[in-house]
């Protein structure tokens, strides 16, 4: 169960993402999956991984009933988790105004049409003839 009073921070070295102007890709190296968040979700994300507990961003996001829910999903899948050990921090003035700007609800979009290229490991696993990313087939 989400308790919303628990600050969330990126699950592990395998997440990584990237902000461009108000939108946010995040990437899984460990399944080479990505994913993108309508601008609700890309809002939410950034005061996730900023400390902010879910309490702290209902406060100042119009769609908050939706926010249990994407943050469960974010948990899911192994994006974010709960942080006991930290304690929460207040959104800044920049992070309040993205929340509160936010039109969508919170959502997300799954791509795994790269995966393959984005957890082959270039140095071992290729032919070196044909260099990357041509794959050696498992023997």
């Amino acid at each position: 169960m989400l308790d919303l009073n628990t600050p969330y921070a990126i699950s592990g070295s395998d997440i990584a993402f990237e902000v461009f102007d108000r939108d946010v890709i995040v990437l899984d190296m460990g399944n080479g999956k990505y994913y993108s968040f309508s601008d609700g979700g890309s809002a939410v994300w950034m005061a996730l991984v900023d400390g902010v507990a879910p309490r702290d961003i209902v406060a100042f996001f119009s769609h908050g009933e939706t926010l249990p829910s994407f943050v469960e999903s974010l948990c899911d899948l192994g994006l974010i988790e709960a942080r006991l050990d930290l304690p929460p921090v207040a959104p800044g003035p920049d992070l309040v105004a993205k929340l509160s700007d936010a039109k969508e609800a919170p959502d997300l979009t799954v791509f795994d049409d790269m995966a393959d290229l984005f957890v082959a490991d270039p140095i071992h696993d290729v032919e070196e003839p044909q260099g990357w990313p041509v794959v050696k087939q498992a023997q």
